[in-house]
């Protein structure tokens, strides 16, 4: 789509309308309206008005590149000068003639990179999409070009003055106006945008986006460029280039990291570094990756670039391989990308083996913080568990340990698919010497369950209430005999709220009741509280899913001394508000989460055991009736 030029459009309009007359069918040219393409740029394409210096960093060192490959020996600069109001940018690259002015500059979509004799060096080159030098308009309202050609030694200077109303006019200039070949680019700042030309603010955007570009980058006289990058560098010892990264990563990211991992991938042309993060962060985070193509910076926003599981790092590298979009804010989802990031999360991969056969100390450190990220590596990955077996935390009954450490203790590792179901049976396994892991928080259930595959002949169970029950000892059946009524009465008060009543005897002594369900009377549970609050259709159909699960049970402890004086009580109503207690307080004790009649039951239970004192209380004021 070309701009119509001010000086052609009288006579375009005057050469349609004769060629109307002549044919039925004629072509036409498509018309711009440059400020509606300038609005589009800035708020849909580009996410900051920011991105004109890197377009213009761009066109520069693309013409440096040009220039290069056919004189390697030519001088290769650009100096960007600032006052709020303009901006100049001068290079020494390739330039421009007059016909390459008409084709290239006014025209969008053909990139200068296609034109003839550049296209060999095409590879090299930053810009792909002939957008050029539009984004400029986004905070300029008038760009002026004044190039002169290397490529064709005897072409005058020419001049390319463009406002943002479409219009543009050229004209060529006395070789005096331009000695040497190369191009300068003139921006005057639109109404509202001045803050976008100061000297200090285009510093530090080409800084930014140039830090890593080849050649001499200068604004003013304050150097751009910073090369070697730092993790190329040569330092006098592994402890100097850990403080050199680490004061990187600070003034990079925001973060001093607990460690760097060296990304170097040849075949896709990857150099840089990823950083680990010193505190834990969500899984569901978006990571922010800084991605340099040939040394200018295409995006500090990259999410795509590495594996799901390492979110626990943030990368900065350079790469020659991986394509832009057509903003160039972001990565081209295509199988370079795929390959790229298979390699990078092998590297990062590979660190954590070095670390484990020889660091221990660093990886305890690490883990502790980010031992989610690694958990969710070893779940996909056998040779990770393998590796990572001996190091990866669990909560377990017997403390925070790795599973490799409580699959030696115990001859079967049970575990629990919640937490809640943990926190009921915690206590109770490990006084009966049941050994059980917490698989209630992220991966952690997945991981237990594939321990056999990299530990054979280890035995895992998941831990259910009839495992719990099973495991504690039973009553003398003369003394169950004698407590019937007392357990008639507990069981008549607790069966509207779907729970039995047993009786054993475990340890601790201290604990007076054991609330144990499992999924499946949960779920039974929750149906049934559906179906009492339904319509009567609702009703009937909740009705008929009614289902053969096992019902939770409130196990009492026989050898409690508290469980055994209420077991003597023979007040019926006294005996079902005490349940009821016990009942409450074996919840709150596995902070389970209370049902509304849950709560009115423990409401319930405690006014009644206040009315029960002070009743007695009043009744017998001098009677001791502890």
């Amino acid at each position: 789509m070309d701009f119509e030029t001010s000086q052609s459009s009288q006579a375009s309009q005057t050469s349609q309308a004769s060629q109307s007359h002549q044919q039925s069918q004629s072509a036409h040219t498509f018309q711009v309206d440059l400020r509606g393409l300038v609005d589009l740029l800035s708020h849909h394409l580009y996410s900051s008005p920011k991105v004109y210096l890197r377009e213009l960093l761009q066109n520069a060192v693309d013409a440096l590149t040009a220039r290069r490959a056919g004189e390697p020996d030519a001088p290769a600069r650009v100096r960007l000068f600032a006052d709020g109001t303009t901006l100049r940018v001068e290079d020494t690259g390739i330039g421009l003639t007059e016909t390459d002015v008409h084709e290239l500059l006014a025209t969008i979509g053909r990139s200068s990179k296609r034109a003839e004799g550049l296209q060999e060096a095409r590879s090299d080159f930053l810009g792909q999409f002939g957008i050029g030098l539009l984004a400029c308009f986004v905070v300029a309202d008038r760009i002026r070009v004044v190039s002169r050609s290397a490529r064709v030694p005897d072409a005058p200077p020419v001049e390319w003055t463009a406002c943002d109303d479409g219009s543009y006019t050229v004209r060529t200039l006395p070789r005096s106006a331009r000695p040497e070949p190369g191009t300068t680019v003139h921006l005057q700042a639109r109404a509202g945008a001045g803050e976008w030309l100061t000297e200090e603010r285009v510093l530090a955007l080409a800084r930014d986006f140039g830090s890593l570009l080849p050649y001499d980058v200068r604004v003013g006289e304050e150097a751009v460029t910073d090369l070697p990058a730092p993790w190329d560098r040569s330092y006098p010892s592994p402890a100097a280039r850990r403080v050199a990264l680490a004061r990187h990563c600070h003034e990079l990211f925001g973060f001093t990291p607990l460690d760097s991992i060296d990304l170097d991938v040849p075949l896709a042309g990857i150099r840089g570094v990823a950083y680990v993060l010193p505190s834990a962060v969500s899984p569901a985070q978006r990571a922010g990756h800084r991605v340099h193509l040939k040394g200018m910076l295409l995006t500090d926003r990259a999410e795509q670039l590495l594996p799901d599981w390492a979110f626990f790092v943030r990368c900065v590298l350079d790469t020659d391989s991986l394509r832009p979009t057509a903003s160039r804010e972001a990565l081209y989802e295509d199988e370079t990308l795929a390959g790229v990031r298979e390699a990078l999360g092998e590297r990062i991969r590979s660190w954590l083996a070095d670390l484990a056969a020889g660091d221990p100390e660093r990886l305890a450190a690490f883990l502790s913080v980010h031992h989610l990220g690694v958990k969710s590596l070893a779940r996909h990955d056998a040779e990770m568990l393998s590796t990572m077996l001996p190091w990866l935390p669990f909560e377990t009954t017997d403390g925070q340990m790795s599973l490799e450490e409580f699959a030696q203790r115990h001859p079967v590792v049970h575990f629990t698919r919640t937490v809640e179901e943990y926190r009921q049976v915690a206590p109770i396994a490990s006084a009966q010497g049941i050994g059980v892991v917490n698989g209630g928080y992220t991966y952690d259930s997945e991981l237990v369950e594939a321990l056999p595959s990299v530990r054979p002949g280890t035995a895992v169970a998941e831990l259910d209430a009839d495992t719990v029950t099973a495991h504690l000892d039973p009553v003398d059946p003369a003394e169950e005999l004698a407590l019937s009524g007392f357990l008639a009465a507990a069981r008549a008060r607790l069966d509207p709220l779907g729970c039995d009543v047993v009786l054993r005897a475990f340890h601790p002594l201290s604990v007076p009741a054991l609330h144990l369900d499992d999924r499946a009377a949960r779920h039974e549970q929750a149906r049934a509280q559906a179906e009492a609050q339904a319509d009567d259709l609702w009703a009937g159909i909740l009705g008929s899913l009614r289902g053969s699960a096992p019902r939770a049970r409130l196990v009492l402890n026989h050898l409690n001394p508290l469980v055994r004086r209420i077991g003597s009580l023979r007040d019926t109503e006294l005996i079902g508000t005490a349940t009821e207690s016990l009942y409450g307080q074996a919840l709150l004790m596995a902070q389970r989460p209370l049902r509304p009649a849950d709560s009115a039951l423990l409401n319930r239970a405690f006014i009644g055991l206040l009315e029960w004192a002070t009743h007695h209380g009043t009744d017998a004021p001098g009677e001791d009736h502890r």
